[in-house]
């Protein structure tokens, strides 16, 4: 079998060390992936910093495109399927870790504002893989759900689905889960633009975890500072990593696009990129998974339930496994330094990885826990 040559963002994790005994590999950040770096290269390993299209691939060797993201609006799918580049993704990779990301803002609006999520409406725009997870959490929460999804009402049926204007009317929060689509009926580029903010539910909250460019940023920070929302829940943005620094004073809770970056999502997203290349070019790697993730700092959860409701225990709990506030803090001080921020993420695992020893804890609450994926042990 002959060697291949790749180039893979040095920011994917759990790679270096595998690939070298089949592949010449060189790591490199990936904005600085040029077209010089890749010439002679049959496979490119990467993530949303390097775009992918004419400018960078043609007349190179390359072959083969993998992103260990969901999202894939950096490949020019157009120009790869033209000169026949095979590329993938990775769908549903870090649907769990943003569903703890999304179940830890609502948890934290909630309780820092004093309301009841099981009297809110939550709409989610986008019910995919992300969206799924998302919905289930919140059903576990006690929100009232609509979804809005309607390339999969299409194929689907819209039983189960509601229209774009009814989520904005009765919604007390959105959650946004769609891919960036530029053009085409499913546009999303600027889906949230000054006629749609305004159609929302006055003091209605929204979250965004999707990709920055789905809403408009001039039309967000009006509709924030005109009182018509309570807040916003910002992820991702506009020009990342240049984003807008009085947008990101007026979010209620920002990050640097790291809602997916638990430990257990990345290295789902590695697996299936090691996956599909040794598929393509016949490695023996087609059942690759990293052997050891690293355990949480304080994997035992201990709540002395007495005189807490279900809610004040599941936001205790949620809170101990992502406390969303830390890194909201970090941005908001330093957001020149965003690229690092995500670059050196520190370790963060999903609900499955710890256990809560209870005590004095109502059925409700255990049953909550449970069904997010905790294990519970009662004291």
């Amino acid at each position: 079998m002959s060697r291949i040559n790749i180039i893979a963002d040095d920011k994917i994790p759990f790679l270096q060390g595998v690939l070298e005994p089949y592949a010449d590999i060189q790591y490199l950040p990936g904005n600085l992936i040029t077209r010089e770096s890749v010439m002679a290269a049959d496979a490119l390993l990467i993530r949303t910093r390097t775009r992918c299209d004419a400018a960078l691939l043609e007349s190179t060797a390359v072959k083969f495109i993998a992103t260990a993201t969901i999202g894939y609006d950096h490949i020019d799918t157009d120009y790869c399927k033209s000169k026949e580049i095979t590329w993938i993704n990775v769908p549903g990779c870090n649907s769990a870790s943003v569903q703890q990301y999304v179940t830890s803002a609502l948890v934290t609006i909630a309780f820092n504002n004093d309301f009841k999520l099981s009297e809110k409406t939550l709409g989610i725009i986008g019910v995919g893989n992300v969206g799924s997870k998302v919905q289930q959490a919140s059903i576990i929460l006690g929100l009232k759900v609509k979804l809005n999804d309607p390339p999969r009402a299409r194929n689907k049926g819209n039983s189960g689905f509601v229209s774009l204007d009814e989520i904005l009317e009765t919604s007390d929060i959105i959650t946004i889960h769609v891919p960036l689509n530029k053009t085409g009926p499913d546009k999303t580029l600027h889906l949230f633009d000054v006629e749609l903010l305004r159609k929302m539910k006055a003091d209605s909250w929204l979250i965004n975890t999707s990709r920055g460019e789905v809403v408009e940023t001039e039309a967000l920070k009006s509709a924030i500072s005109s009182g018509k929302l309570s807040g916003a829940v910002l992820d991702v943005w506009e020009n990342e990593p240049e984003i807008d620094l009085e947008l990101l004073s007026q979010a209620y809770i920002s990050t640097p696009h790291i809602a997916g970056y638990s430990i257990d999502g990345k290295a789902k997203g590695t697996s299936q990129v090691v996956q599909a290349l040794s598929s393509f070019f016949g490695l023996p790697l087609k059942d690759f998974y990293p052997p050891v993730l690293p355990e949480p700092a304080v994997p035992e959860i201990v709540i002395e339930g007495a005189g807490k409701s279900s809610f004040q225990i599941m936001h205790e709990a949620v809170l101990h496994t992502y406390p969303i506030m830390k890194d909201h803090i970090l941005l908001q001080r330093s957001p020149t330094t965003f690229e690092q921020q995500r670059g050196q993420y520190p370790v963060r695992r999903e609900f499955p990885s710890y256990t809560v020893k209870l005590q004095n804890g109502k059925p409700k609450a255990i049953d909550m826990l449970h069904k997010l994926g905790f294990t519970v042990k009662i004291k």
